[in-house]
């Protein structure tokens, strides 16, 4: 196997809830549905468990999170850029 394999993992972009917990983020991820029948736009936010390794991102900052091997039960995401 080469290791130029391309890998495509899931990116989201949201805001840092938490950072309370060492080396690791909580994210709340929001996003627009539709219902089905009436055809109204509403808002659904989600919370991630995100890998912070040098504890840089602050509550309140907008980040960005990509989709990695599960590096523990909960944290399954890590952080790649911090938009303030």
């Amino acid at each position: 196997m080469t290791k130029d394999k391309q890998k495509n993992n899931r990116s989201l972009k949201g805001q840092v809830t938490s950072d309370k917990m060492d080396k690791t983020i909580v994210v709340k991820v929001t996003s627009l549905k539709m219902n089905k029948k009436y055809h109204k736009r509403y808002k659904v936010s989600t919370s991630f468990k995100v890998h912070d390794k040098d504890n840089q991102a602050k509550v309140g900052d907008n980040v960005i999170i990509e989709e990695c091997r599960p590096l523990s039960k909960d944290k399954k995401w890590r952080l790649v850029e911090i938009k303030k």
